[in-house]
C-alpha cells in the first residue's frame, strides 16, 4: 500500500479528485487544502510516496519553498504538478526530478507564461469557492474563440490587454466583458461560448490524477 498525499479542492474538488484516484485503490490518499510554504516539510515526517501539487496558495500565506519540493525528491518522494501552483514548481524543477502534467505545465515549461499571475486566482479559504478567473485560463478560452471565429484576432488581442490590466481578485468575465468595445450579438456569441467551454485548469487536473491512477495500478 501506498500513501498518496493530494493538494487541491480549487481546480477540482476534493470529491471530484476522489472520484478519479479512489476507485478501487486500495492505497492510502489524503487530501489536502491548497499547499502552502512548510506543508511538504511536515508530509516528509509520514513518509508518503507520492505528492500531488495542483492548487497552492500565493499571497495569502507564503508560497511552497523550492528547497522543500527538492527535499522531498531527495528522500525519493514522487512530487507531480499540474494545473496552477503545481504547474509552476514543476516548470522550475523539472530538471531536477519534479514531473509536470498538462496544458498549463507545458505553457510554463516552453516560457509561454511566465508569471504566477497567470493562474494566480482568489478563493474563499472556507469553502475554497472560486472568485475569480485564471489568465491562463481565459487565454485558453480566447484562443478557442479565435479558432471557431466568435472573435477575430485583434478583439482577442484587445480582451487580453483588458484582462491583464485587472488586479487579478478582481479578473472575472463579468469585469472583463464589462470593458470589452464589440456589438451585442458577438458579445453574447463569447458569453455563450465561453459558458460552454472546459476550464482548462480542471481538465490538467483530471489528467494529472489520472498519472498517478496509472502508476499506483
Amino acid at each position: 500500500m501506498r500513501k498518496i498525499i493530494v493538494y487541491t479542492g480549487l481546480s477540482i474538488s476534493h470529491e471530484e479528485a476522489r472520484s478519479i484516484l479512489d476507485n478501487d485503490s486500495e492505497n492510502e490518499i489524503i487530501y489536502k487544502k491548497p499547499i502552502k510554504r512548510g506543508d511538504i516539510l511536515e508530509d516528509i515526517k509520514i513518509n508518503p510516496d507520492i505528492i500531488v501539487i495542483i492548487d497552492g496558495v500565493f499571497h495569502q500565506s507564503p508560497a511552497v519553498g523550492h528547497k522543500e519540493i527538492l527535499e522531498a525528491i531527495k528522500r525519493d518522494i514522487l512530487v507531480v504538478g499540474a494545473s496552477s501552483m503545481g504547474a509552476l514548481r514543476a516548470s522550475e524543477l523539472d530538471s531536477l526530478g519534479m514531473i509536470g502534467i498538462g496544458y498549463v505545465y507545458n505553457e510554463y515549461s516552453n516560457g509561454n507564461i511566465t508569471s504566477d499571475d497567470d493562474v494566480a486566482v482568489v478563493l474563499d479559504p472556507d469553502t475554497l469557492e472560486q472568485l475569480s478567473e485564471a489568465l491562463v485560463s481565459i487565454n485558453y478560452i480566447l484562443n478557442q474563440a479565435e479558432n471557431e471565429n466568435i472573435i477575430n484576432s485583434a478583439e482577442k488581442e484587445e480582451i487580453i490587454k483588458i484582462t491583464k490590466s485587472i488586479y487579478y481578485p478582481k479578473r472575472t468575465y463579468s469585469n472583463i466583458l464589462k470593458k470589452v468595445d464589440l456589438n451585442d450579438k458577438k458579445k453574447d456569441n463569447l458569453i455563450s461560448f465561453i459558458r460552454n467551454s472546459k476550464d482548462i485548469k480542471k481538465e490538467d487536473s483530471k489528467k494529472v490524477l489520472e498519472y498517478i491512477k496509472k502508476r499506483i495500478s
